[in-house]
């Protein structure tokens, strides 16, 4: 454990792959304990096998639950407090993105079976999230959620649908109520929005769409999950008590909001 930092219970969606499972590795190296949860039960075998077998099988606990399903998510987090305690981290990172032989559909043929399938992981998932954990941290005088946007929710989207954007973009109209509630409690809540990064919703290193996001970053490389993941763990920690209500661009200068 990091020196000054306390062990917590942190929770962390979509973390098997990607952002989430560095953000999950991230936290465990900072001491704490992690849950962790995605849809795909292969993946949540596997991400459990590798976070107990670097940090011990005590510290972790992994399932297979649908952000869709309230009544599954409630059952986690039930699990989480009866294993531990109720968390008072907590890291909104399951997406959505749906391609479409790796493009984006037109606005004016979205499916609405889609678009509502998008809101209800990328939104609709981390306010349930939030339901179930803020009252808990606010009781306890602590906590820390961590919503993971979006460049796609800034600036002019590039290759996101409308259904992404529209659930990135939305979390800093639902992050602003959850500052007005319960910061007064000991509780911050942020929003990193990474720009591209190495993860499965990235396209091929040999694409065209590839090549075109690199040339846009001044930075000269694609990010990496371990660029998001090391932030979310300083949000998370006491030291990050005074970063309140913020949006965090992760994207080696691709975007300039200023």
């Amino acid at each position: 454990m990091k020196t000054g930092t306390l062990a917590r219970v942190a929770v962390v969606t979509g973390g098997t792959t990607g952002i989430g499972l560095s953000c999950a590795e991230h936290l465990l190296i900072a001491g704490h304990r992690v849950a962790i949860f995605s849809t795909q039960a292969a993946r949540v075998d596997k991400a459990r096998d590798d976070l107990s077998r670097k940090f011990g099988a005590e510290k972790v606990i992994a399932d297979a639950v649908d952000l869709r399903h309230p009544d599954a998510l409630k059952a986690f987090f039930e699990q989480v407090e009866r294993t531990w305690s109720s968390p008072e981290v907590l890291v909104c990172n399951a997406g959505l993105s749906p391609k479409h032989n790796g493009q984006r559909l037109a606005f004016d043929i979205i499916p609405i079976d889609e678009w509502n399938d998008v809101l209800a992981i990328n939104l609709t998932g981390a306010m349930l999230c939030c339901q179930l954990a803020a009252p808990k941290m606010a009781a306890s005088g602590f906590g820390r959620i961590v919503l993971i946007g979006s460049i796609a929710g800034r600036a002019m989207p590039r290759l996101a649908g409308a259904s992404y954007v529209a659930s990135k973009a939305a979390l800093a109209g639902m992050a602003k109520s959850l500052v007005s509630e319960y910061s007064s409690h000991g509780v911050t809540i942020n929003i990193v929005a990474p720009g591209n990064v190495l993860t499965d919703m990235m396209a091929s290193p040999d694409s065209p769409a590839y090549q075109a996001a690199l040339a846009r970053i001044p930075s000269g490389r694609i990010g990496r999950p371990e660029d998001i993941a090391a932030l979310v763990a300083f949000l998370a920690s006491e030291r990050a008590e005074f970063i309140n209500g913020a949006i965090i661009d992760v994207n080696g200068g691709e975007y300039l909001p200023c």
